[in-house]
């Protein structure tokens, strides 16, 4: 019976320094595995990202399963500070260390030795998809979305979707993503006019209209949270004049807010009030504003229902837990994908992803292939 070893495929990636957008061979070796493997492959590149798309089958006689996931990591920050070489896939102690091995190159590792061994030993009446991007962790503009605009214009589709993101908080089966907030962020710049703060009637100081701007914003409840969303919130990341001295009325200040959105709002409709907010203080004050905004992303929503219950039970027949199904956490490309397919997301415990000696247990790779193998036993049959 076939068996790729998700361990040490891990080990191959870890080793390939793919910082975003570099893709540093980690997709030609999965591309090399998949086509020896059946799996027909496209490299999808745009703009300085490499994707990789594979499909195993026609995908006419029978569904189509997709799994997505990405090879590019973040940097490594510190080096100093590491204890490893960050893509040197070391083993210690039952760990294995390195840049992306939770974020997540073993979910990748784990679902494409899981297709492979699948395809061959039981051969589904259907077909799978394997999408890969090299721009998860960067602006996301050329890669998840660059794969399903490739899809599109070559007619190709699948059913139902599985995102391979980190997704447990503290032990292996305790969460499956069913969505996500949404996020959007808004910089706003205040003019004014500097000048010496022993002669303020000279000067016009935009601190005071940006402080009103940034009270009103955070003092406002937004909602309460809704039937599978907690609530949305606002946060101020920064407040800054780039002002060194204390005797000068800074002629400019900037700031920015990003909000976490669940299904009661939408990016326009927060947008919206972002804009009458900032008019309303505007016109208060006679300050002069500026915003630019940027949504990251919709909040979006797969109901309970045939995929998650096939990954739930799946998970539970592996680990004997019921995981939760939650829509909490950060943005992830499953964003992307919900507009052609139901998505659902599983993968590893999360704490250790981006972190200084990124490590993940080797026994919870093993374990994720066996979930992942499940599902498409479950799936297909």
């Amino acid at each position: 019976m076939p068996y790729i070893d998700p361990v040490d495929l891990t080990v191959k990636l870890i080793r390939c320094p793919s910082v975003t957008p570099n893709e540093a061979g980690a997709l030609t070796l999965l591309q090399e595995l998949l086509e020896q493997n059946g799996f027909k492959c496209t490299r999808v590149p745009r703009g300085k990202v490499d994707n990789l798309f594979a499909r195993w089958g026609e995908g006419r006689n029978g569904v189509t399963f997709g799994f997505n996931g990405h090879t590019d990591v973040v940097p490594v920050g510190d080096l100093k500070a590491w204890s490893v070489d960050p893509f040197g896939a070391e083993q210690n102690e039952g760990f294995l260390y390195g840049r992306g091995s939770v974020d997540m190159k073993s979910g990748v590792a784990a679902f494409v030795a899981a297709a492979i061994d699948f395809v061959k030993s039981s051969p589904p009446d259907g077909s799978i998809v394997i999408a890969i991007t090299g721009d998860e962790e960067g602006d996301a503009i050329d890669g998840t979305t660059a794969l399903l605009d490739w899809m599109k214009k070559n007619n190709e589709q699948i059913d139902h979707c599985l995102v391979g993101e980190p997704t447990c908080p503290e032990t292996f089966g305790d969460m499956i993503k069913i969505g996500r907030r949404g996020s959007i962020t808004a910089f706003f710049t205040a003019n004014g006019v500097q000048g010496h703060s022993a002669y303020p009637h000279l000067a016009k100081n935009p601190i005071p209209a940006m402080v009103r701007l940034m009270d009103g914003l955070a003092d406002r409840e937004l909602d309460q949270g809704t039937e599978h969303f907690d609530p949305s919130n606002l946060a101020i990341t920064t407040i800054d004049t780039g002002n060194p001295v204390n005797n000068v009325i800074p002629g400019q200040i900037k700031a920015t807010v990003n909000i976490r959105f669940n299904d009661a709002h939408s990016g326009q409709s927060l947008s919206d009030w972002i804009m009458e907010q900032t008019n309303r203080v505007a016109h208060q004050t006679g300050i002069e504003f500026s915003v630019d905004i940027k949504r990251s992303g919709e909040s979006f929503l797969t109901l309970p229902g045939q995929l998650s219950s096939i990954i739930s039970n799946a998970v539970y027949a592996e680990t004997g837990k019921t995981p939760a199904l939650s829509t909490t956490g950060g943005t992830s490309d499953a964003r992307f994908v919900k507009d052609i397919c139901p998505v659902v997301e599983f993968g590893l415990v999360g704490k250790r992803m981006h972190g200084v000696d990124e490590r993940v247990a080797v026994e919870q790779i093993h374990s994720l292939k066996a979930v992942y193998t499940r599902v498409l036993q479950d799936y297909f049959a």
